[in-house]
């Protein structure tokens, strides 16, 4: 036995050394300065330290970015002047009591060799952001803050900051930093990519490892187990987002994270995934059966979803629009439930109940709610090149393909009461009856290259190769 357990752990994959070098770091603020005016001060704070020094601490996505320091509490200002900049960080200070309890501490010292930029104490942030900002220079502000108006919901930490400097400076301008920081942030370089890559490959291994395990699981739960193990097992920090197990009913509700429902013989499970690599998310989606063999009813909701997903692949190209790929999985699903007789035809609408108007709106998306997929990165929805100007796919895009069709039990009781809807409701309702309960959704990632679309997430989505899998014992 202690042979085996010790075979075990040398067959563990091990951590990959860090691949994002100080310099690239520099790179990153260098060119979010460049595409900001002369004379701009611009200012990012990453994530608090935790309330409880045992609670687990995820630094911001843009501190992260722009800095690679991961401790709590960190501050970063740049000063852009005459085509030059200064910058400065303000971390904690070494502080063995404290370390005692929460692990060492970079110190001035230690983050200035880390990142190459002069560093001082914590304390010292407000009193030099206080000064920068008594005179006329725009402020621009990396994070959570939009410029809005407040609209009742609670501020950030980051418009917190901001609420306070203009009260205390009413002639500061402030501007967010955000437009320039998502576009920086779209277009992925070789490093990030290398880490979005293993991210893949860690959930695609929990993916294959869950499909295995179905049929002796009696609970969501289990399997939600079993995966975040895996994630951790192979190097993972955490997941990237909430695991989704959902059997049955649960399978039709887009973000469900209960993951607490016993299984049933017979039912489809969609298991929405992604583990978190050195801060970098992966998201991958399956839907399988609990027993191990799609239905015949599954099986035709499962195939039209997976040629929406073939028909946005094939139109998902260097150099042409990401609206290409939404159409063509769009089309695909609409002419996918005309078939089944879930909608009437592929540009039939129904009445919608919308600030108190109906309005016309297509049936194909009673059953398909949610967007084709959504970039990858720092965030699980990241932003990407296609999100901005020409909306076209590049090189060093990463991004998801991920269409569904959710046929809920209660969906035409949720249409509105019209003429027009009794009508609809009558007519949809014994295809309603057939297909109820059966979610499914697929789920892969891809990045963009030199050679064309690449697909990452190598996991089994045909249904043939998911059921062979199945039938294969547990390792």
């Amino acid at each position: 036995m202690k042979r085996l357990y010790a075979l075990a752990l040398l067959a563990l994959p091990l951590k990959l050394d860090a691949q994002i070098t100080a310099r690239e770091y520099a790179a990153r603020r260098d060119a979010l300065l460049a595409r900001l005016p002369d004379n701009a001060v611009v200012v990012a704070l990453g994530a608090p330290e935790p309330k409880q020094d045992y609670l687990e601490f995820d630094q911001s996505p843009d501190m992260l970015y722009l800095t690679g320091v991961r401790e709590p509490s960190v501050g970063l200002v740049m000063v852009k002047q005459g085509g030059r900049a200064s910058q400065t960080l303000f971390v904690l200070p070494r502080d063995p009591a404290a370390e005692t309890w929460t692990g060492t501490r970079l110190g001035t010292a230690g983050a200035t060799q880390q990142t190459g930029i002069a560093a001082r104490t914590r304390d010292q942030f407000e009193k030099v952001v206080d000064s920068l900002a008594a005179g006329s220079a725009p402020f621009f502000v990396v994070g959570e803050y939009t410029g809005q108006q407040d609209d009742g919901a609670p501020l950030s930490a980051d418009e917190q900051f901001v609420a306070r400097l203009k009260r205390d400076h009413p002639q500061l301008r402030v501007q967010p930093a955000t437009g320039a920081m998502m576009q920086l942030r779209g277009r992925k370089t070789p490093a990030e990519l290398a880490l979005i890559r293993r991210a893949v490959e860690i959930t695609v291994e929990a993916q294959r490892a869950a499909m295995q395990a179905m049929a002796s699981a009696k609970n969501e739960y289990e399997i939600e187990a079993l995966i975040e193990y895996t994630f951790r097992r192979n190097g993972a920090e955490r997941p990237s987002f909430a695991t989704i197990v959902g059997s049955g009913p649960n399978s039709t509700t887009l973000h469900y994270g209960a993951d607490n429902r016993a299984m049933q013989p017979g039912e489809v499970v969609v298991m929405d995934i992604g583990a978190s690599f050195d801060g970098y998310a992966a998201d991958v989606t399956r839907t399988v059966p609990t027993n191990g063999v799609y239905s015949p009813a599954q099986r035709e909701v499962y195939q039209v979803v997976r040629d929406a997903q073939a028909a946005a692949e094939r139109n998902a190209k260097p150099g042409t629009s990401a609206r290409a790929m939404n159409d063509s999985a769009n089309a695909v699903i609409a002419a996918g439930l005309t078939r089944l007789g879930l909608i009437e035809s592929p540009t039939a609408t129904f009445d919608m109940n919308m600030d108190g108007m109906v309005h016309e709106m297509p049936q194909y998306r009673m059953y398909y709610m949610h967007g084709l997929g959504h970039g990858i990165g720092l965030e699980v929805h990241d932003p990407d090149q296609y999100y901005f100007g020409s909306n076209l796919l590049a090189e060093g895009s990463a991004f998801t393909i991920e269409p569904g069709i959710y046929v809920r039990a209660n969906v035409l009781e949720t249409l509105p009461d019209t003429p027009r809807n009794r009508a609809l409701i009558a007519k949809l309702r014994p295809a309603v009856e057939k297909y109820r309960n059966v979610g499914v959704r697929i789920e892969d990632d891809y990045i963009i290259t030199d050679k064309g679309l690449e697909w990452i997430s190598r996991a089994p989505r045909e249904m043939n190769e998911i059921e062979a899998l199945m039938r294969r014992p547990t390792p």
